[in-house]
């Protein structure tokens, strides 16, 4: 039997509002809208370890999926994502905390786990 993940409240956003995060952030636009649960650091290993930690926001679907804006198809709004999770985290652990858990820091000279 699949042992069940203790999910974590986001770190960055309170998720029971239904608010996308880069909207906030990007354009001042704080309405509730249709959000995607979105793992910030994503792919097979990182997803639990995102639930686990708390490393989801909510995005709409022009943020996180569809079109060049979306976090999966930018790097740079994924990578900005990525950096203010890792300041969040880092304001209560280290980032050898971080690089534990993640593989590698967004933040600084790119840290990575020895």
């Amino acid at each position: 039997m699949k042992k069940r993940v203790k999910k974590q409240k986001s770190i960055l956003q309170d998720q029971s509002c239904k608010q996308c995060y880069l909207c906030m952030l990007m354009e001042g636009d704080y309405r509730e809208k249709l959000v995607e649960d979105h793992h910030i650091y994503f792919g097979k290993p990182n997803r639990q370890k995102s639930e686990i930690n708390g490393f989801k926001v909510n995005l709409c679907p022009r943020h996180h999926r569809d079109g060049k804006e979306a976090v999966h198809n930018n790097r740079e709004n994924d990578l900005i994502l990525k950096k203010l999770c890792q300041q969040e985290y880092e304001k209560t652990h280290t980032r050898e905390d971080f690089v534990r858990i993640i593989g590698k820091s967004y933040i600084g000279g790119g840290f990575k786990k020895p």
